[in-house]
Order: structure tokens, then sequence, then C-alpha cells
């Protein structure tokens, strides 16, 4: 059986991924000094919106959500979400009561496939997250490319 190293799946945390994530927000946050420039102005660049268009496996597809201020505005948003917690809605808390009721119910699977479930969420949690590092990044850049600021 192959050894994966362990600062491999330290690197593949879940914990470091939100690290990442909520430095990438970090740096794009103190990079964009005016947010209103970023108003109407694309996140994808022209030629990556023809590979999005064409289906590019893991393309910039994600980033046709808007404009640029709105993406910057939902990363922060996330940002603050995962920073200090989600307070549940009302309506969140009457879905997850239905929930438990079926699972207690006679016949329910409560336990069974939680290992199971976990992991699912577990990988789509960590891949969400790998996206929006990726957008934090490439917002930052792309005002860098605005404003006229080079490397």
């Amino acid at each position: 059986m192959m050894q994966i190293s362990e600062s491999y799946k330290q690197k593949n945390s879940l914990y470091n991924a939100m690290n990442r994530f909520i430095g990438a927000v970090n740096n794009m946050d103190h990079t964009v000094m005016v947010p209103s420039m970023l108003r109407d102005v694309p996140l994808d660049e022209p030629e990556d919106g023809a590979k999005a268009a064409a289906g590019a496996p893991d393309g910039v597809a994600y980033f046709r959500d808007g404009d640029m201020y709105s993406s910057y505005v939902l990363l922060k948003s996330i940002r603050k979400d995962i920073e200090w917690g989600v307070l549940e809605s009302d309506e969140w808390r009457k879905e997850k009561a239905e929930a438990e009721a079926e699972e207690e119910a006679p016949g329910g699977s409560e336990g069974d496939d939680l290992e199971k479930q976990f992991h699912f969420h577990l990988t789509g949690l960590h891949a969400v997250l790998s996206k929006l590092t990726r957008k934090a990044d490439t917002l930052t850049s792309r005002y860098k490319e605005e404003v006229g600021c080079r490397n």
C-alpha cells in the first residue's frame, strides 16, 4: 500500500483549506482599496469566457456569476461565515427539526451512514473552498491589472 506523507495529508486538510481561503480573501481585501471600482467589471478574461462556454472541466465557469464587485462581496461574506459561524434561520431550524424527526422514527437510519455523509460533505466543502480561493486570487490579480499595478 502506498504511504502518503504527513505533510501531504495536512496540506489537504479542511483546516488548511479554510486558512488558504481566508488568507486569499484577506489579501484581496487589503489589495482592493476602492471596491466600487469593481462594479460592472467582469471577473473572467474574454479568452477565458470562451473556454468556460466550451465546458472546460475546471475552467472559469464558476467565475461568470456577475461582476467583480459581487464576487468581492460574496467572498467577504463567506469568510465572515467561516470565521464567526452561521446563524440558523427559522426556516433552516424547521427543516433540521423535520429531518431529525424522520431519523428518530422507527426504521430510521440514524448513524448508519454518518461517516459516508461526513466524507461526502467534507469532500464537497474542500472542493468549494479551493474554487473560492482561486476566485479570490483571480479577483486580486484582476484588480491589480485594472489599477495598473504590475508585479
